[in-house]
């Protein structure tokens, strides 16, 4: 299948490790141009220096924190300036703290809103006018599972991430007039940093030792096993392609059928 990407121009948040790096890999063997983010220069240049030994393509690596605005439109003022236009915009944002509702205070719930949902409306701000000008563009987001069915003890990621898809939904609709399609991928779990972390904080949280924690977490996919980033990736992939031109407002989940809510 030709997925008809050689040559588009992507701009990537959240890339120097873990999903965000496994979907600009991906969007890199398929001959996209990119400019790929996050807030260490010298892990985002590592990581595009990666890329392009292992394919060959166009790769910018910026500094730059999804929680101000200035910055996320750093990233797509560069792909502008070095490749004439923006056709994909991959929204990708660290996890909030994990927590229950007695446990975050209102500074927290500011700051997850804006990591997590309003760095969503910046960048789909900054990328829109480009998109329309060329009649074709891809708002893609990665959130987390937690769209379809709310997790135990992440309560600022569940309300955050549902903003999100609630804003991808509606703003699909606007948008499509221009070709510009919309899409919200909530991962399960990935065998990434971030599952680390959670189990950790898991295990911690309840005194438990941590290959239990693990044990008790795949027990819970109905697949057997965590998946892989790069199995993530091809979904992105995909959804960016013109393989799904017809496409839009949809919320995907990529879990090993862990979730057990209807879509």
């Amino acid at each position: 299948m030709n997925l008809g990407l050689k040559g588009k121009r992507a701009v990537v948040y959240a890339a120097s490790r873990g999903l965000g790096y496994a979907c600009a890999l991906g969007l890199a063997r398929e001959g996209v141009k990119l400019v790929i983010a996050s807030r260490d220069q010298a892990r985002i240049d590592a990581a595009a220096e990666r890329i392009r030994q292992e394919t060959g393509t166009d790769v910018i690596g910026v500094a730059a924190d999804v929680n101000t605005q200035a910055d996320i439109q750093k990233v797509i003022d560069t792909c502008v300036n070095a490749y004439g236009g923006l056709d994909i915009a991959l929204h990708n944002a660290g996890g909030p703290p994990p927590g229950g509702f007695d446990a975050v205070n209102d500074a927290q719930w500011l700051a997850a809103f804006n990591q997590n949902l309003m760095s969503f409306v910046w960048m789909a701000r900054g990328a829109m006018p480009h998109m329309k000008a060329n009649n074709y563009g891809r708002l893609l987001t990665i959130a987390s599972s937690s769209i379809r069915q709310p997790i135990p003890n992440l309560i600022l990621s569940n309300v955050m991430r549902a903003g999100v898809n609630a804003l991808a939904k509606s703003l699909s609709r606007e948008v499509a007039q221009h070709k510009i399609l919309v899409h919200v991928v909530g991962p399960g779990r990935i065998a990434t940093e971030r599952i680390d972390e959670l189990d950790r904080a898991a295990a911690e949280r309840s005194n438990t030792p941590l290959d239990q924690v693990k044990s008790a977490s795949l027990a819970t996919i109905p697949a057997g096993r965590l998946g892989e980033p790069e199995e993530f990736a091809n979904f992105i992939v995909f959804l960016s392609s013109e393989a799904a031109s017809y496409m839009s407002g949809t919320s995907t989940l990529i879990d090993g059928a862990a979730s057990n809510a209807l879509p």
